[in-house]
């Protein structure tokens, strides 16, 4: 199931477990947020609002409120010895979507937890492992090394 809904004057294309950065939003880190400006949702069958879905909602939980890189305006008047350098950093909020809700339904109020990923000492044996099976590989193909070219003598000088 898939939706579009409109915020910070853009419109976004999301699924349930979507990550995406939008223009800042209130709320707190690990907060759930709601959007009901939804203007499409689809699946097996697609809903067309007319401007919005009546009764549908997207929900999201604040990953991270942050600030995205320095963006330069610079302009300058040629002749005029005028210039001017304005800088700013745009805040963004990062958002997990969690669900995509139809007919009037409420959110639940709490994020929804993560699956667990396997621990990282199982994966660094594993890697390893992997690492010396591929590195015995390598070293029976390897050749001996060419023997290097002389490099000529320098033009002009004599002994």
């Amino acid at each position: 199931m898939f939706a579009v809904f409109k915020t910070g004057g853009k419109q976004y294309r999301v699924a349930a477990e979507d990550v995406l950065k939008v223009a800042k939003v209130k709320g707190e880190t690990g907060e759930i947020v709601e959007f009901g400006e939804v203007l499409v949702v689809g699946g097996d069958n697609v809903t067309l609002g007319a401007p919005t879905v009546a009764g549908a909602t997207v929900a999201a939980e604040v990953l991270q409120q942050a600030r995205g890189p320095k963006i330069i305006a610079f302009k300058k008047r040629r002749r005029k010895n005028s210039r001017r350098k304005r800088g700013y950093r745009e805040e963004f909020t990062l958002l997990r979507i969690t669900e995509i809700l139809t007919d009037g339904k409420k959110p639940s109020k709490t994020a929804q937890p993560r699956p667990k990923r396997a621990p990282k000492a199982e994966a660094a044996a594993a890697a390893e492992a992997s690492e010396e099976a591929a590195s015995e590989a390598t070293t029976a193909k390897r050749k001996a090394p060419k023997a290097k070219a002389k490099k000529p003598g320098a033009k002009g000088k004599k002994k």
